[in-house]
């Protein structure tokens, strides 16, 4: 199984502060069964911004402490892109990295909301011949208060990540519930993570499957194991038909 959003690299964001925690967080990947990991760190996030050359460096740290240790868990580079007036200018110029050297980017809209500026963004990123993912929308408030923001997003070409532990229950039982609706309606593709350490935003990439399967979404479970792959091999991913959701009661959104 291959998680292409996790924050491992030692000492660069608000993921594993050091090399024992990236070992850690690796040796427990190994035992959920991953064998992938992308490393996706913060880049033009207003309190990180890890460049490329660091993110390309920690790798190869990480890398060699694996080998150390026995341990054979392929890493491979991206960032997780707060989009923004420079982003576009960015990745004309290389200066971002793409998930596994691939088409395909991981980009972060501010919790709170959804800038102007978003679906321009998108275009062009398309227009660069890259897809925009755009990462756990069930995270952000103006999403969650009205999930056709994000349906719109994905008719402007933009696909999303579903989060592991929103699934599996960690960050309450209206965003696990959201979750469950914004699978049900094709409007998450691919599948990742987010860990950040082992204790408080932990793997939960079995959990999350688990929860899935529970509810019998075993297509859904699929997919998404299907799409993850699919980036690492640059391939086309699968694209069901987006559905529109009924706008939620603003007294239950956070209840």
């Amino acid at each position: 199984m291959i998680d292409i959003h996790a924050h491992i690299l030692p000492g660069a964001d608000d993921g594993a502060q050091t090399l024992t925690e990236s070992m850690e967080l690796i040796m427990q990947a190994k035992k959920e069964g991953i064998t992938d990991i992308i490393a996706t760190s913060h880049a033009d996030n207003p309190h990180y911004d890890v460049t490329k050359n660091v993110v390309l460096e920690k790798i190869e740290l990480l890398n060699i402490e694996m080998k150390r240790n026995n341990l054979s868990i392929n890493i491979h580079s991206g960032q997780e892109i707060r989009i923004g007036q420079s982003t576009i200018e960015k990745l004309k110029n290389g200066e971002l990295l793409t998930l596994a050297n691939s088409k395909y980017i991981l980009i972060e809209l501010p919790t709170g909301g959804i800038p102007a500026y978003s679906v321009q963004i998108i275009q062009d990123i398309l227009k660069l011949g890259k897809v925009p993912i755009i990462a756990h929308p069930e995270r952000n408030r103006a999403i969650a208060e009205n999930p056709n923001r994000l349906l719109k997003l994905i008719n402007h070409g933009a696909l999303a990540q579903i989060t592991a532990g929103s699934l599996a229950g960690h960050f309450g039982k209206t965003i696990q519930k959201q979750s469950l609706q914004l699978v049900d309606a094709n409007l998450v593709h691919t599948y990742g993570s987010d860990v950040h350490n082992t204790k408080t935003r932990p793997f939960l990439f079995d959990s999350g499957l688990r929860y899935l399967e529970k509810y019998k979404r075993l297509d859904a479970v699929d997919i998404f194991l299907e799409n993850n792959a699919r980036i690492v091999e640059n391939g086309e991913v699968i694209i069901l038909e987006p559905k529109e959701l009924e706008k939620p009661k603003w007294w239950k959104i956070f209840a």
